[in-house]
C-alpha cells in the first residue's frame, strides 16, 4: 500500500485573496492596467553590444536569457546536483533541476497576479543555481572552506552562478537577469523585500567582488527589480515545503506533526498556496514584496525547524559527512597540484578547460590560467555533480579504501515473510 505519511499532519485552511485584492485585480485587468513597477523589455542592459542579441518579436529579450541559459552545459548538470540529501539512490527526491522548475512556476504564478515580466522572472529562475556546487549547502560550505584557506576569499553560489552566466560561458546575459541571480539568496528571510540600485554592471562587479571579500556582504545584497524579488521569496517557498517532503519519503521524519504554525501550514501545498495568496496580498501594485507580520513569524520558524530536524540530522551526516569532508580536501588539493604544474594530462584541463574552449565563446585559456589555480580549481569542483565528483575522486585515488556508501534502491526494504 501507498504511505500516507503525506497526511499525517493536521490540516490548516488555504488562504484567499483578500475580497479587495481580488476586486482591483479584475477591474484592472479589465481596463489594460500595467504596473508601474514592471520591468519592461525595452530597458534591458547587457554588457556586450551585440546586433544577434536584439529582442525580436518572437525571442523579446528575456527569453533570450532563458534560452541562453538553458544551454549552457551548467544547466544540465542541475539534474545530478543534490539539493537537500546526498548519497541517496531515490528517483523521487527533489534534485536541484526540479528545484529551479518549482522556483520558476512559483515565482510565475506570483509574478503574473501581480502583473510583473514573467519572461524575467523565469530566466532569474532557471539561472539562479547555475553556480551550485555537487552536494549541496554541505559542498558549497566545503569548497568554501578550501577556496578561503588557500585565498582569503569566500565562495557563494549565488556570486558564482553570475560568473558561470556572464564569464565562464560568456553569453552576455542582460544585467536585470545577473542582478535577480545574484540576489536571489532565500536563506535570509525578510518580511519585506525593497528594491536594490544596481544599475549597471559596474555595479554588479563591485557587489561581486565585495561578496567574495566580506561573507556578511551576501546578507545585504537586494534585487533591483520586482521580479528578482518574486525570484527570492519563491525559492524559499519552493524547498519549505518539497523537503519536508522528501524527509517523509527517506524516512527522515515518520510525520509533519513535530512542526509548528500557524497558518502558513505544514505540508507543501498548503505552505505554497498560503505564501503565495498572502505575498499577492499584502504586494499588489506596490513597489515591494511583502508578507504579512504572521506568516513572516511561521516562516523563520518554519525555516528553523526544518533546519533542526532536517538539515542537522540529514542531507550529508556523520561518517558520510565526514569522508565527504576529506573528500573535498584531497581534490582540492590535488587539482591544484595539477593546475600550478600545468598537467595537461589532468582532468582540470582535458574536461574542465576543454569544456570552456568548446562551449564559451571566444574562451581565452592563457588569460584563464592567469587567474590562478585557486580561481580554475573552485570553477571546476563548483562545476561538477554529485557522481562526476566521486568519480573523479576514485580516479585520483584509486588506492583510497575508505569510500562512502550510497543508500540504494533496496536498501530500506525489509525481508518478505511468509
Amino acid at each position: 500500500m501507498p504511505s500516507s505519511k503525506l497526511h499525517t499532519a493536521p490540516a490548516y485552511p488555504y488562504l484567499e485573496l483578500s475580497p479587495n485584492v481580488e476586486h482591483a485585480i479584475e477591474e484592472d485587468r479589465r481596463n489594460g492596467w500595467v504596473n508601474p513597477y514592471r520591468f519592461d523589455d525595452e530597458n534591458v542592459k547587457r554588457r556586450i553590444f551585440n546586433p544577434h542579441d536584439a529582442a525580436t518579436l518572437t525571442r523579446p529579450a528575456f527569453i533570450r536569457d532563458i534560452e541562453k541559459i538553458l544551454n549552457v552545459p551548467a544547466y544540465n548538470r542541475y539534474a545530478g546536483k543534490t539539493q537537500v540529501f546526498s548519497f541517496v539512490a531515490n528517483d523521487d527526491i527533489c534534485r536541484r533541476g526540479l528545484h529551479v522548475q518549482l522556483v520558476s512556476r512559483i515565482a510565475r504564478t506570483i509574478g503574473a497576479t501581480l502583473g510583473l515580466n514573467i519572461d524575467l522572472i523565469e530566466a532569474i529562475a532557471l539561472g539562479h543555481d547555475v553556480g551550485h556546487t555537487p552536494f549541496g549547502h554541505v559542498g558549497e560550505r566545503y569548497l568554501n572552506e578550501q577556496y578561503h584557506e588557500h585565498t582569503g576569499l569566500y565562495f557563494n553560489h549565488n556570486v558564482h552562478s553570475v560568473r558561470v552566466l556572464d564569464y565562464l560561458y560568456s553569453r552576455n546575459v542582460s544585467l536585470q537577469t545577473l542582478d535577480g541571480v545574484l540576489c536571489h539568496n532565500g536563506e535570509f528571510a525578510q518580511q519585506v523585500l525593497q528594491l536594490g540600485d544596481t544599475d549597471s554592471f559596474d555595479v554588479l562587479d563591485s557587489l561581486v567582488d565585495a561578496c567574495e571579500k566580506d561573507y556578511t556582504t551576501i546578507k545585504s545584497l537586494r534585487p533591483s527589480t520586482l521580479e528578482g524579488c518574486v525570484v527570492r521569496v519563491s525559492d524559499m517557498i519552493a524547498y519549505l515545503g518539497k523537503d519536508r517532503n522528501d524527509a517523509l519519503s527517506l524516512g527522515v521524519l515518520d510525520s509533519l506533526d513535530c512542526f509548528e504554525c500557524t497558518v502558513i501550514g505544514l505540508d507543501n501545498a498548503t505552505i505554497i498556496n498560503n505564501l503565495t495568496i498572502d505575498i499577492i496580498n499584502n504586494s499588489y501594485g506596490k513597489d515591494h514584496i511583502c508578507m504579512s507580520r504572521n506568516v513572516f513569524e511561521d516562516v523563520k520558524k518554519a525555516k528553523q525547524q526544518n533546519n533542526e530536524l532536517i538539515y542537522e540530522r540529514e542531507g550529508m551526516s556523520g561518517d558520510s559527512s565526514e569522508l565527504a569532508h576529506e573528500m573535498f580536501v584531497e581534490l582540492y588539493d590535488c587539482l591544484l597540484a595539477d593546475v600550478e604544474k600545468r598537467d595537461e594530462a589532468s582532468p582540470v584541463f582535458r574536461h574542465h578547460i576543454a569544456n570552456l574552449v568548446n562551449n564559451s565563446r571566444g574562451f581565452d585559456v592563457e588569460a584563464y590560467l592567469d587567474e590562478g589555480p585557486n580561481r580554475i580549481v573552485c570553477d571546476y569542483i563548483a562545476s561538477m555533480t554529485d557522481d562526476y565528483f566521486m568519480e573523479l575522486h576514485r580516479y585520483k585515488f584509486p588506492s583510497r579504501e575508505k569510500r562512502i556508501d550510497i543508500r540504494d534502491y533496496c536498501s530500506r526494504l525489509k525481508p518478505l515473510t511468509n
